[in-house]
């Protein structure tokens, strides 16, 4: 099973591409003078640190973030500082391709017993007795 930790000691940072520009919101003219918006590019199918199958799953469960190329992007532009906004995208990789890559549980079959069986079946007929009863038959109404 793979999890965060377990790719954050792979020394995957090696293979991350920073790009930074202009970002939007708070900051005063500060926004207008300094990149501080970053974001992450990472190679899935070039990486050195993931095996195949780890490949395959990341490219599956992140298709709406991967690029025709096979590119994961990560934006951050949340905190006035570059450095800040850098930390903030390596955290995001880490905890999106952590979720991707951890198995998901096989769900289990539950058979219901012949009691619990006969027991639903009972109170179906209950209530579709009721519901019959409600109904108005026309041959019983008098003019």
């Amino acid at each position: 099973m793979v999890n965060i930790l377990n790719i954050r000691e792979r020394n995957i940072k090696s293979e991350f591409e920073f790009k930074s520009s202009r970002s939007g919101g708070k900051g005063g003219q500060n926004v207008n003078k300094v990149e501080t918006k970053i974001e992450l590019n990472f190679d899935i199918p070039r990486s050195v640190y993931l095996s195949d199958d780890e490949k395959k799953r990341l490219l599956f469960k992140l298709k709406n973030r991967v690029d025709k190329n096979g590119i994961l992007k990560i934006t951050s532009q949340s905190e006035r500082s570059q450095i800040l906004n850098k930390y903030k995208a390596v955290n995001k990789f880490y905890e999106i391709t952590g979720k991707a890559l951890e198995k998901e549980k096989v769900r289990k079959k539950v058979k219901l017993s012949k009691a619990d069986k006969e027991k639903r079946l009972q109170e179906k007929k209950i209530i579709s007795g009721k519901k019959a009863l409600r109904k108005i038959n026309p041959k019983n109404i008098e003019d």
